[in-house]
């Protein structure tokens, strides 16, 4: 029998320079330990302490790095990472009706949602993303390839009016997307959700049978809304309603609706937003590149709005660069307000992280290090130049460290890269299938 006093056996133990548990806001703990066993985080504690009451199977040790919560990339489109480059400098409808919807009409297939979803899974993980939020067709290829990978996922059972490889219209849309929601229960890195496209792509009906599905399946509604100022003026002029309108007489808007983009809103609708308690999730440099606008994150924080941050897919962003948005987004509200202090560095973290998390329903389970969540953690080198010298962690973290400083990156306690070796992915066959999908999509001239 083990001495009472005995070392408490446990799976690993991660000692790093510190650690940004990001709640309580602000936090930075040096001389800390994180302690994880059975793929959950089972204490965070001084490092002295750690080392004397527990005997880990793996201990990490990195003097140089900083340790935070996995990044969730609350609204990207992943498989869209084999259209990259495609199609640029170009406005979102011109964008979509004359490049992107054709050459999705004539490569989209399971196949290429398979290995698109791959590569952006791989460019995640590189980057410090442990969760994504996938809007696209073929959503059982998408959690397919991210279970694989060892990412968390909440694939997207998209509603569109018009059809595709994926279903010929509302109906099979409906009926394949509650086929993958049954069919993913059981994993517990996949969750699912409504994914009416947009105000502009989807019926009245079918946007009533969404609400109706998502509250029966408890599972939320994901949408895109007001990316434009010439989709509200649009609607207005046809409908004689603003969209979010529309969407609110139809009983569409509550806590379990995240709203995308939401560039072009009134005073009213950002009030509106907090009071059904709507999550928006703010795709700044995707905005940016396609002239949609600018989401007025200032107001909508201070109106008491939860913000995360997506990337959008690599086909109108170029990347998939989480950081990047972290540090574009604090910097826009600033030149927009006129007011420095606006989104500093710990609410963009927060956004990046549990405001993500909190968003889908999964704050009780990531997007922030505290004892009990899954032991979704990523590390940070932090001894390159272009970080040097340190004074404030939380800062250096949103406006100098990129997505190269990510040197570790572990889901559920399980390393999906490893001194910047990814550990789930065969990387260069991942991006030999993607120069293969090039030459298909636009062979060489």
């Amino acid at each position: 029998m083990a001495s009472p006093d005995a070392p408490q056996a446990i799976d690993l133990l991660v000692i790093p320079s510190a650690v940004v548990p990001v709640e309580p806001a602000g936090t930075v703990l040096t001389d800390h330990a994180i302690a994880v066993d059975a793929g959950r985080i089972l204490a965070i504690l001084p490092a002295a302490d750690a080392r004397a009451r527990y005997a880990a199977r793996e201990l990490r040790e990195l003097p140089h790095h900083v340790v935070m919560p996995g990044l969730v990339n609350l609204h990207t489109h992943a498989a869209m990472s084999l259209l990259r480059g495609l199609a640029d400098d170009l406005s979102l409808m011109d964008w979509l009706q004359n490049h992107i919807w054709p050459a999705e009409g004539a490569h989209v297939s399971r196949a290429f949602c398979l290995d698109g979803v791959r590569l952006s899974a791989a460019e995640f993980i590189r980057g410090g993303v442990t969760c994504a939020n996938d809007m696209y067709f073929f959503p059982d290829a998408s959690a397919e390839s991210f279970s694989a990978a060892g990412m968390r996922a909440v694939v997207n059972l998209i509603i569109i009016d018009f059809p595709s490889a994926w279903a010929a219209g509302p109906d099979e849309y409906f009926a394949k997307g509650i086929a993958v929601h049954d069919a993913v229960r059981g994993d517990p890195l996949i969750r699912t959700v409504f994914a009416p496209h947009a105000p502009y792509t989807v019926s009245d009906d079918a946007l009533r049978k969404a609400r109706a599905y998502a509250d029966e399946l408890g599972i939320g509604i994901h949408m895109h809304v007001h990316e434009t100022a010439f989709e509200v003026a649009d609607a207005v002029e046809k409908t004689g309603k603003r969209p979010w309108q529309r969407l609110k007489d139809l009983g569409m808007l509550g806590p379990d609706f995240i709203a995308v983009h939401m560039t072009q809103l009134t005073d009213q609708e950002i009030a509106e937003a907090a009071q059904f308690g709507v999550h928006v999730a703010h795709c700044p440099e995707s905005n940016l590149k396609l002239a949609s606008g600018f989401c007025p994150t200032t107001k909508l924080l201070a109106a008491g709005v939860n913000l995360g941050i997506g990337t959008d897919g690599a086909a109108s962003n170029n990347d998939l660069d989480l950081f990047g948005e972290m540090r574009t987004a604090a910097l826009i509200a600033k030149g927009i307000s006129g007011d420095a202090q606006a989104f500093p560095a710990a609410k963009a973290l927060h956004a990046a992280t549990l405001g993500g998390a909190k968003a889908l329903g999964m704050d009780g389970e990531i997007g922030s290090l505290v004892a009990g969540k899954a032991a979704d953690f990523i590390a940070i080198e932090m001894n390159a130049p272009h970080l040097q010298p340190v004074y404030n962690v939380i800062s250096h973290l949103v406006y100098a460290a990129g997505r190269g400083d990510v040197s570790d990156v572990y889901v559920a306690g399980r390393p999906l890269m490893r001194e910047r070796r990814l550990t789930t992915l065969d990387e260069e066959a991942v991006v030999a299938n993607a120069m293969q999908w090039r030459t298909r999509i636009k062979p060489a001239p």
